[in-house]
Formats: structure tokens, sequence, C-alpha cells
């Protein structure tokens, strides 16, 4: 009874918040707009965004102005789930938002390496991060050079693992992307002991665990397929956590001298199972569709849990990256049947 009735309220909040999470034939539907603008006019009018999108003014329907407030949302939910949340349920909160600090770190590097003509554009995240987050966007937004923006983090947790990076040798974007991700994973992998207990624990263990196997499966695959890495530099960019997939099988995999030999080995992972090769998806399209089996299949056999909080906030992130797809697809002018591919798997 106690999980039943500490969740009962947050359980009931979040049903509603999915009811409104868009269906597979919206998509198709979206796929079929001719226009970015289209695309705003249908979410307006059949869709929960019509609140958030009416705040964009009609000569700002730029794909970019539409993504931010899309973020916005995201946002919004996690802000609605979060006064529902008790003191203990909100410490998980806290460690969830490590991925959205990452990203937006990532998104600064990336600012301040390629030198953008406008430099920052994320004060419209400086609400969501004053009130939940470590990291100061009013400092961030100050940094020009990599050096800086390391020092802005300071008093956060990404200092010291940035500060030993960039005072060790030459460093490109991709070793600050690479450092964090790896930093992300691994505090993670730590902390999950000291937030959660018992079945929640092992929920968590589970999901986290699960998503490392399948980064490091995706990093595999792209280091071999795209950059043509030798197997020691791919080894030196995988999550050190081994959840249900083997060393000896990471080493097949990395060493594998074809892509028939990849999905063999691929063949022999616990995933495999959850993804059928003749469907032809992506490997990110398999990712998307092995995390989605496994949060539904957590939040049916224990609803009154983290797995509630965890799977909503999966198919809302889902559900953002999709419709940008969506949009970039529309504005280069693809096909629906086009749109669709690379859409892909499912919402709900």
């Amino acid at each position: 009874m106690g999980n039943l009735l500490v969740y009962s309220g947050i359980v009931t909040k979040i049903r509603a918040m999915e009811a409104k999470l868009l269906k597979p034939e919206q998509f198709e539907e979206i796929a079929n707009l001719h226009n970015v603008p289209e695309v705003v006019s249908y979410l307006m009018e059949h869709t929960s965004y019509t609140d958030i999108l009416e705040e964009i003014d009609d000569t700002r329907l730029h794909r970019g102005d539409i993504e931010k407030v899309l973020v916005e949302s995201l946002y919004r939910d996690y802000t609605k789930i979060y006064r529902f949340c008790s003191l203990e349920q909100r410490k998980f909160l806290h460690l969830y938002i490590k991925r959205y600090e990452i990203d937006l770190i990532n998104y600064c590097f990336r600012i301040v390496i390629n030198h953008y003509a406008e430099p920052f554009d994320i004060n419209y995240k400086k609400p969501f991060f004053d009130r939940y987050s470590q990291i100061s966007i009013e400092k961030l937004i100050t940094s020009r050079t990599t050096d800086e923006l390391v020092e802005n983090l300071k008093g956060t947790e990404y200092y010291e693992p940035l500060r030993k990076l960039r005072d060790g040798r030459a460093v490109t974007l991709f070793d600050y992307d690479l450092t964090l991700d790896l930093y992300y994973f691994s505090s993670l992998w730590k902390e999950r002991k000291k937030v959660l207990k018992k079945k929640e624990l092992e929920i968590f263990t589970r999901d986290c665990g699960s998503k490392i196997d399948l980064l490091n499966l995706q990093w595999i695959y792209r280091a071999k397929r795209y950059y043509d890495m030798a197997p020691a530099d791919i080894y030196s960019i995988l999550v050190p956590i081994h959840y249900k997939i083997s060393m000896d099988l990471i080493k097949e995999l990395v060493e594998s001298s074809n892509k028939e030999e990849f999905y063999a080995a691929m063949r022999k992972t616990a995933y495999s199972r959850h993804y059928d090769f003749a469907q032809k998806l992506t490997i990110e399209q398999m990712y998307a569709e092995c995390l989605y089996h496994l949060y539904t299949v957590d939040r049916r056999r224990n609803p009154y849990s983290i797995a509630t909080i965890n799977t909503y906030l999966f198919m809302k992130e889902e559900e953002l990256k999709k419709l940008t797809t969506a949009m970039e697809c529309i504005r280069y002018g693809l096909t629906p049947s086009e749109t669709l591919a690379y859409v892909g798997g499912r919402t709900q």
C-alpha cells in the first residue's frame, strides 16, 4: 500500500498528460503537410501544444523558434510532475535533470568552439535552470572561450572533469562531448544507490544499465560505419559499464570486420529479441524501440513507482525529437513516406 499511496496522485496526473501525447496517425497527418507554418497550425488546432504555441507571433515561425517552444513544453511538463512529487520522488527528478544539464553544456561548447555570429540563444531556458539546476545560464552566456566556459561551471559537479581534460592536452569538441557523456553515465550509476531503494533501485538499474548498453551499441556501430575507427579508439569512447553485454561480446562487436559480423554479434545481445532486423530500422530507431519496450514494460509491472515518471519523460522527449525531425523533412521537401521513414518508430 505504501507506494500506492505515495504515487496515486502523480500517476493520475501523468496519465492525463500522456493522453495528450501525439498518436501515430497524427504524425502521418503531419508528414502530409507542406511547410512549417502548416505544422504549427496543425499543432495549435489538434494538439496540446496550443497554449504554448500561441506565445509565438506570426513573424517568428522559423523552425528554430518553434523548437525552443517545444523544449519549453518539456520543461513545463517536468515542472508539473515536480510539483506533484514527494521529497523522495524529487530526488529522482534531480538525478534525471543531469541529462538536460549535459545537453546545455554540450550546446555551449559548440557555440564557443564554432564562433557562431549569435553566440548564445538560451535565455528562454533560464527560468527552468534557475529553479531546478546547479548551472547558471547567466554565467554561461558570458563565455567566449572554452577556458571561460569551463571556469563558469565552477561550483557545479561538471567543473572538475572538464578542468582535468582542459589542463591535460589539446582538446577538441569531441573530447568535451565524450568527457561529459562518460561522466554523466558514470555518476548516474554511482548515485542511483544513494537516491533509490529496493524496487525503485532495481527499476532504475535496469533502465540505466540498458540505456548504457544500447548507447555503447550505437557508438560502436557509428564508429565503425561512419568513421572507420580502430578498435583501440572505439574502446576509449565506450561507457565502462557492462550491464547485459559482457566484455567478451563488446570485444566481438568492436573487432567485427564487416557489417554482417557486427549484426551477427548484435543478435547475441539480450536486446536483439526486441528488434526485428527485417524491419531495416536504423541503429538510432532500434535504440528508441528497445527503450520504449523496456520503459513501458516496467511501468506496466510497477505502475506506482518511478517507472511512471521515467516512461512519460522518455515518451515526451521522443515526441519532440520526432516533431523536430518531421519539420526538418518537410522544410527540405521530402515526401510523406520519406518523412515517416525518418521519424520512424512510435510515440505511444
